[in-house]
């Protein structure tokens, strides 16, 4: 059984994957609650936020136990409420870690020896990758300016073609009249 563990630390998300092993650190244990001793996270101090179970459902802290619920809820994880003071049924999960669980949110307290980034393999960008986009903005720009004229000329041309179309209309209508008073005058 993998567990996706998402952890967030000075406003960026690290995630990690682990395997039954370290997982049993975090079987039983609830929202709120903080662990030590990930075997490649050493020294690193975590605080469990939230998760949500295979299905998708989100954990809530104010559910007790293990298993998928149904509550009645007005605000929180799992709820998106349209109107002021309405209040749904929704499926969640209790506060508690269990086997259906297949993500885990965390907070890291305290950090270990090692940066998080060097244990997880993760590099940092260079920068000038960033120059390079700008450029790109730019080429892009004078494409959507291009199709803006082409979009222009093409509705003047319509719009020529529509006048036409209403002015040969016109002058069948006149036509037709000038048959239909002919043909009467003829009849008479």
């Amino acid at each position: 059984m993998e567990v996706k563990l998402c952890m967030g630390y000075k406003g960026k998300s690290y995630n990690k994957t682990i395997s039954d092993n370290d997982f049993n650190i975090f079987r039983g244990k609830k929202i709120r609650d903080k662990i030590t001793g990930l075997s490649d996270l050493k020294n690193y101090e975590f605080l469990i936020t939230s998760g949500s179970d295979k299905s998708g459902f989100p954990m809530r802290r104010d559910v007790e136990g293990s298993l998928r619920k149904k509550a009645f809820l007005s605000k929180g994880p799992g709820v998106h409420i349209k109107r002021k003071g309405m209040r749904i049924r929704k499926s969640v999960m209790g506060n508690t870690i269990s086997d259906n669980i297949a993500q885990i949110n965390l907070k890291i307290l305290k950090e270990g020896d090692k940066k998080l980034e060097d244990i997880l393999g993760i590099k940092e960008e260079v920068k000038e990758e960033t120059k390079e986009e700008p450029k790109k903005k730019e080429s892009e720009k004078k494409e959507p300016e291009k199709k803006i004229e082409e979009k222009e000329s093409k509705k003047e041309e319509s719009k020529e073609e529509e006048s036409k179309k209403t002015e040969d209309k016109k002058e069948k209508s006149k036509e037709e009249k000038t048959e239909t008073k002919e043909n009467k005058e003829e009849k008479k």
